[in-house]
């Protein structure tokens, strides 16, 4: 699932309004700043100098080791080291601009506190926790505003990047119970009166929102930093977008990102067609070809990808995916994004690769195509077995529990066929024709697979017994070429299975049902897509 209405009501809000809500926190810090420069007597009584506060530094030894590990968990260097790590993520993710964005509002947040404490010089409550005294100022408090500030960030780059609506509710959830959870322990030791922790919560959320206005981390158009096409992109080019609408959370919302960068890169305003359960993307594709489009972006799932790119093959109309499903396995092995903006970028600026397509047939169902993967055995077992309503809420980790169960799948008789040649027999508990290289995680399950190259690749897998997964795994990882009776290898631009007894059977994920046979034929450049330049 990817798209958030939070995501369009901050990332997508004008500088202007952002600004306002930046003010007012910063403003609220001011506010809280002259009060207690002014010894106010309702901050005073809300800060309870008297000898009430004094239960606040807590007496119970148990509590106070919880305090104070939480004290050190989120002192400076621990807070420095977090901030660290999370732009080094960045960074190796190739988020350079949310990387920049952490460094700098998470120090500026430190350089600003520092400064109001020094301007205010406000001293310590006298009843602050004996062990470990701090004598620095207390307005505002440096926990507090330093956990604010990486706190926003977090949730900034969970908006961007987290594509699980549930997920990103967690986090959301987690980042408000630490700071809850760090506020409490600076009151409950005594290190500070509750107005310095307001004030520290309300500049680290300003300068958050602050960073928002002046420099958005957002990537910029992978376009724009590196030498035009030859022929570039016309205005007013007619753009057409197939969305399968139960992949995005606010279909108007994501729809509106479309537009947006639509116009700006110079398209004309895209129309749009939304798949059903009953045409999950082949006549959404026709009428997009019927009506010229000179680009048809798709978004959705492989199994939505396999429809509309089977219906645009041989058109000469390109493709950009916009990978919204589980396993996304054609936009991974196309070097395509899945952050949402990233790949409507590359869809709409990227430039054009025709890649193989494979032609399958079998028996019990209708001659079909796919774009990634089919296979016979175990895999296919997983894909009947997954929960989908598991699969809803965790994700690719539905496959796996699916995966464990279906571990033991037997193994059966099938004979190979390649490029016409005569049939050998094998035993297998998965075979895996593929015409890309790569599963989730980076597996390399056919590593000499190219998706341009011409040829199907084959890989029999037959551990003999659940031990034998492991040494397996390692073997499929490690790209060794030996080949034995595990494990073996085959290539060729036609390969036909024929199984001995009914096997379950897939093709890019998507179970067609048990059966004996399949047949796939590679054919060669069929579809153009949209890859990064």
């Amino acid at each position: 699932m990817i798209g958030s209405p939070i995501l369009g009501a901050v990332l997508d809000r004008s500088r202007v309004s952002v600004l306002a809500w930046s003010a007012l926190c910063l403003g609220g810090v001011a506010l809280l700043a002259l009060a207690v420069l002014q010894g106010w007597g309702p901050l005073a009584d809300f800060d309870d100098r008297g000898n009430a506060a004094r239960t606040w530094a807590v007496d119970d030894n148990g509590l106070r080791r919880v305090l104070r590990g939480i004290e050190l968990a989120f002192s400076t260097p621990a807070m420095t080291a977090y901030a660290a790590v999370l732009t080094i993520a960045m960074l190796v993710k190739g988020h350079r601009r949310a990387a920049f964005y952490t460094v700098g509002v998470t120090a500026t947040t430190a350089l600003a506190t520092t400064l109001i404490k020094l301007a205010v010089a406000r001293d310590r409550p006298e009843w602050q926790e004996s062990e470990w005294l701090l004598s620095n100022n207390a307005f505002p408090s440096g926990h507090a505003s330093s956990v604010a500030a990486l706190g926003g960030v977090v949730i900034v780059l969970v908006l961007m990047l987290v594509r699980r609506s549930s997920v990103r509710r967690l986090a959301y959830v987690v980042v408000l119970l630490v700071v809850l959870v760090v506020s409490a322990d600076r009151v409950l030791l005594g290190r500070h009166f509750p107005t310095d922790v307001v004030a520290g919560t309300l500049l680290g959320a300003g300068f958050v929102l602050l960073g928002l206005a002046l420099y958005s981390p957002l990537p910029r158009s992978h376009a724009a930093r590196i030498e035009p096409l030859a022929e570039s992109m016309p205005s007013g080019r007619k753009l057409s977008v197939v969305l399968n609408p139960s992949k995005v959370e606010d279909v108007g919302q994501f729809q509106s990102i479309v537009n947006a960068m639509a116009s700006e890169a110079g398209w004309s305003k895209p129309s749009w067609h939304l798949t059903t359960v009953e045409d999950s993307g082949t006549g959404q594709a026709e009428q997009a070809s019927v009506e010229g489009a000179g680009l048809v972006i798709v978004c959705g799932g492989d199994g939505t990808v396999r429809e509309v790119c089977a219906e645009l093959a041989g058109t000469g109309i390109p493709v950009g995916i916009v990978p919204a499903g589980t396993g996304n396995l054609l936009a991974r092995n196309l070097d395509i994004p899945l952050y949402i903006r990233a790949a409507i970028d590359i869809a709409l600026t990227g430039q054009d690769r025709a890649i193989d397509m494979v032609a399958v047939s079998g028996d019990g169902f209708e001659d079909s195509h796919f774009m990634v993967m089919a296979g016979m055995g175990f895999d296919a077992a997983i894909m009947e077995g997954v929960n989908e309503d598991l699969k809803k809420r965790v994700g690719w980790l539905a496959y796996f529990v699916a995966g464990m169960k279906s571990l033991m799948f037997p193994a059966v008789r099938v004979d190979i066929s390649v490029d016409g040649g005569e049939y050998t027999r094998h035993r297998a508990r998965t075979v895996v024709v593929g015409n890309v290289g790569f599963l989730q995680a980076g597996m390399p399950l056919l590593p000499d697979a190219t998706i341009d190259d011409g040829v199907l690749d084959v890989v029999i897998l037959h551990p003999r017994n659940f031990f034998s997964w492991i040494p397996l795994v390692f073997r499929v990882l490690s790209k060794g070429a030996r080949t034995d009776d595990t494990i073996n290898r085959m290539t060729g631009h036609t390969i036909s299975l024929r199984a001995h007894t009914s096997t379950p059977r897939q093709l890019d994920g998507d179970s067609i049902g048990p059966g004996k046979e399949l047949h796939m034929e590679c054919i060669h450049g069929r579809l153009l897509v949209r890859v990064p330049r």
